[in-house]
């Protein structure tokens, strides 16, 4: 499940702003010193992927700084507009989750191609050892709250608890330094909490399109979805969900139109790790079940003797 990519050489934060201008001049106005500084040591190369010759590979790496909580994704932020013309940015929420995750995995592997996760804090905790996959496969993780409220509903104690709790239990079950990323549940955005965010210094990450696979049910019309606003906008920030068995199912060939139809992936890193707090820490640790002596794996303990 792990690939190895060369990235070729550099490229200016003063070359990626006149690239942007020129491929998307409707935007080139939002391309202010302030945005771009939020993305750093942009590069670019061809990548290698064994087995597989046609594989999507991925174009260009940028690091982000996350002071003071900057804003990503046209739906709801327009100050960053990094991508360039046929660029895309694949992103996952709510995992991590049972076959459908390593689904995931394993078409990316199979691509060479890297993404972001935004993980549900419980089911984090559920399934450490997917979340611990997706960290040795080079993919970046943020976080998604503790238990996937909907934080306009809560108040403003209640909703950092989620957040803070949601990133604590990620931290702990990926067991290596997660990102300072985090998009909200339902892209419900309150400013208090905007605000708090920034205070951490923890990145927000909306979207450009959602790919509906919450909604739609099939395969074929999850890709058509993504296919279709890729075509009308040019590039984006996708939103999927690696907990839908139809998305795990429909990213092959996703990928594989990706390729044909010429747009190029962008691998999105964090400057610096994101901190927990203490007490946070504790509570995810002390809601954890408790151990017994036996550490067998399952398939050692459970064995099926009839039926299928």
């Amino acid at each position: 499940m792990r690939c190895v990519a060369a990235y070729a050489f550099a490229v200016t934060v003063s070359l990626a702003t006149t690239a942007q201008a020129q491929q998307n001049p409707q935007h080139a106005a939002q391309a202010t010193p302030s945005a771009l500084s939020a993305v750093r040591a942009p590069s670019a190369g061809a990548a290698a992927c064994p087995g597989n010759p046609n594989a999507l590979g991925v174009a260009r790496v940028v690091e982000i700084d996350t002071t003071g909580g900057p804003g990503f994704g046209f739906e709801h932020f327009r100050a960053h507009d990094f991508l360039r013309h046929k660029e895309v940015l694949l992103t996952f929420d709510d995992g991590p989750w049972p076959r459908t995750t390593p689904a995931v995995l394993d078409a990316l592997a199979a691509h060479c191609v890297k993404a972001t996760f935004f993980p549900i804090g419980k089911h984090a905790t559920y399934h450490p050892e997917i979340l611990k996959q997706v960290a040795e496969a080079g993919h970046s993780i943020g976080t998604h709250t503790w238990s996937h409220q909907n934080l306009e509903k809560k108040s403003v104690q209640e909703a950092i608890d989620e957040i803070e709790k949601g990133v604590s239990a990620v931290r702990q079950s990926a067991g290596a330094p997660t990102a300072p990323f985090f998009r909200f549940p339902a892209l419900k955005h309150p400013p208090e909490l905007v605000k708090y965010l920034g205070e951490r210094n923890i990145g927000i990450f909306s979207t450009d399109m959602d790919s509906f696979d919450f909604k739609i049910r099939k395969p074929d019309q999850v890709v058509a979805s993504v296919m279709a606003k890729l075509k009308k906008f040019g590039k984006g920030i996708v939103l999927m969900h690696d907990f839908q068995p139809h998305t795990a199912d429909a990213l092959p060939e996703l990928l594989r139109q990706l390729k044909a139809e010429g747009y190029r992936v962008v691998h999105m890193k964090a400057k610096d790790p994101v901190t927990t707090i203490a007490k946070y820490d504790e509570q995810v640790r002390s809601e954890q079940k408790l151990p017994t002596l036996s550490q067998r794996p399952t398939s050692s303990v459970v064995r099926t003797i009839t039926g299928d």
